[in-house]
């Protein structure tokens, strides 16, 4: 059969991402590939290689594209990286600024403006509509959005639009299925095996973890400590079962009984959350609705819900983060919000992790000093902590399996790693109120299964209290004991 695309013994020129020896790959026509690996395994450079991002030091790679007439690498694949769930870098964009929407220019673009400039770029190649891709993704009542008002899930579904639109040869996309709900989750599996058979298109996977391999994949990839295993078949490799070794008993018991500088025993059994008919409106599209919900100490909250529903809409009201959270009936830690309370008291009290934070978060500083930066609820470290409070960071990046990276700046991390970090952020000043937004967004196996243990064993600490948003329902600590479904509007 054709390749389409063939490396001998590839290495990067550029020292950084190279992987642990030279790269030898042949892709042929008809087959779909899932390139599986662990954080930090090498996924992300070996696609540097299948896509020619950084040049080689011998041969470069070798591409066949027949029978499109246009020869160019950037008009035959195209890759939506993890960052780009998170959607394009338009203009400069802060942590709260999806939530205020008067800090939001005239020359923002909409989600419209977005998909009209990318259909007449692609208006000789598309197969697809624009209008038929928003129909598939229930975007069409969404165009008239800025783009950087939509959830992460809703960005999700943008990048696939306009790369859909492109008609590539080749589509790789990583991690496709995060921020995603359910039913978009089966609705891009069935668009992509139907794309398949009618484009002649060559999907390739990059996935965290193997129970995530649609059955349209006919061979994996295995990258493991920057080595490209052999190619084989996904039948053979699904009979590999990963091993998910738990949380140490030693980590488990620090975790356990580590002295906290918090003031307990202040809302012992009270209500911790209280909101009463609170709605969220942007104009005329309505997020949140006459909402009543009451948190009490102890409960470990589920929160669920479709794509663009409002569930990050809430946690912004219930963080401070989202200016309208004044006008709204809102009583935390039994204080009532807007009573001269400042948003350091409000967040003091609060352990966050989000897609929007991880967004954001662009602070190219050590691991340690954005575990340290949670201290203070600061996106950046700008107290230096005191000797006691850096051995809590450095114990809280162990507990999370990623000690060795205390020096290493952030922006050198795998998206995996970032992730364990700003896990370590929430965790480090042990707050009262646990609120997890998609924690194990991009995580593979071991590091989800981690993870759940890490959040188990601190809600069995005292006055400890969790809500937690996934769309995976496998992905749910077992302490969890209320659920929360919001439903579109």
């Amino acid at each position: 059969m054709k390749e389409i695309i063939r490396i001998d013994k590839g290495v990067t020129r550029h020292p950084d991402r190279r992987m642990a020896e030279p790269v030898s790959l042949s892709i042929l026509v008809g087959e779909q590939i899932a390139i599986v690996g662990d954080n930090a395994a090498g996924k992300s450079r070996l696609v540097d290689l299948i896509t020619s991002r950084f040049p080689l030091l011998g041969d470069e790679v070798n591409y066949d594209f027949g029978p499109k007439a246009h020869a160019l690498v950037s008009d035959n694949i195209k890759y939506i990286s993890f960052q780009d769930s998170y959607g394009d870098s338009v203009g400069m964009y802060y942590y709260q600024q999806r939530w205020n929407q008067h800090d939001i220019e005239e020359n923002t673009p909409t989600l419209g403006n977005i998909l009209e400039q990318s259909s007449k770029l692609h208006a000789t190649a598309r197969s697809m509509s624009c209008e038929q891709l928003c129909q598939l993704f229930k975007l069409e009542n969404q165009l008239d959005k800025y783009i950087i008002s939509l959830s992460s899930g809703e960005l999700r579904k943008v990048q696939l639009i306009k790369a859909l639109m492109g008609a590539p040869r080749v589509l790789i996309l990583d991690n496709p299925y995060i921020g995603l709900d359910a039913s978009t989750r089966q609705v891009l599996t069935d668009l992509l095996s139907s794309l398949i058979q009618e484009l002649q298109l060559t999907i390739i996977l990059v996935l965290s973890r193997c129970d995530e391999i649609p059955d349209f994949i006919t061979h994996v990839l295995p990258v493991k400590e920057l080595r490209l295993e052999p190619k084989q078949t996904r039948s053979a490799y699904k009979t590999l079962s990963p091993v998910t070794p738990a949380l140490p008993h030693q980590e488990q018991e620090w975790i356990l009984n580590f002295p906290s500088e918090q003031p307990y025993n202040l809302h012992q059994q009270g209500c911790i959350l209280r909101l009463r008919q609170v709605s969220i409106q942007y104009g005329a599209r309505v997020i949140l609705s006459h909402l009543d919900w009451e948190v009490h100490e102890g409960e470990r909250w589920a929160l669920s819900g479709e794509n663009g529903a409002g569930k990050s809409t809430l946690l912004s009201l219930i963080c401070a983060d989202n200016p309208q959270s004044y006008a709204c009936d809102i009583q935390l830690f039994e204080r009532q919000r807007g009573s001269g309370e400042s948003i350091w008291e409000i967040k003091r009290h609060i352990g966050y992790v989000s897609p929007e934070m991880h967004r954001a978060y662009l602070k190219n500083i050590p691991a340690i000093d954005i575990v340290a930066s949670g201290l203070n609820d600061t996106v950046g470290l700008y107290n230096r902590p005191r000797p006691e409070q850096r051995e809590s960071c450095m114990r809280w990046l162990q507990v999370f399996g990623i000690a060795e990276l205390a020096d290493r700046n952030f922006l050198q991390l795998s998206s995996g790693e970032q992730r364990l970090c700003l896990l370590a952020r929430a965790f480090v000043k042990d707050p009262e109120l646990l609120i997890l937004d998609e924690p194990l967004h991009g995580l593979d196996a071991q590091n989800c299964a981690r993870v759940q243990e890490i959040i188990d064993t601190f809600c069995q600490r005292p006055h400890k209290t969790l809500i937690m948003v996934t769309h995976y329902q496998n992905e749910l600590p077992q302490c969890i004991t209320h659920h929360l479904y919001l439903t579109k509007n």
